[in-house]
């Protein structure tokens, strides 16, 4: 067994045994994929922009749960624009293109769907 450290959806640490991968389950493990996104508040009209590795459902209900940050005063974020990438550091370096245009204009015209 491996101890491994998990975070908790307030942010704070919580060490964990978990058994060593599979390797049936590696292959799996090393195709993980990574989102850019941007999400959208009605009440506050403002856009956030971040990137994750982890399931999307369960990152938007962390943006929504009450806490100190950005997003933390409001609890009505949705995305609104999303893209997939195959490595963390595409996904962040993405980040960092849509936070240095600095544009409404630029945020609104990648609306999805």
């Amino acid at each position: 067994m491996v101890q491994s450290i998990c975070l908790t959806s307030r942010g704070s640490a919580v060490r964990a045994r978990v058994l060593p991968l599979n390797p049936a389950n590696q292959r799996d493990f090393l195709f993980m994929t990574y989102h850019t996104y941007i999400l959208y508040s009605v009440q506050r009209d403002r856009y956030y922009i971040g990137s994750t590795g982890d399931d999307l459902e369960e990152r938007l209900r962390r943006h929504n749960s009450n806490h100190k940050g950005f997003t933390g005063s409001a609890n009505d974020w949705n995305y609104y624009h999303v893209e997939k990438y195959n490595s963390k550091e595409e996904a962040t370096k993405r980040e960092k293109e849509m936070k240095q245009k600095k544009s409404r204009k630029y945020i609104e015209s990648l609306k999805t769907g």
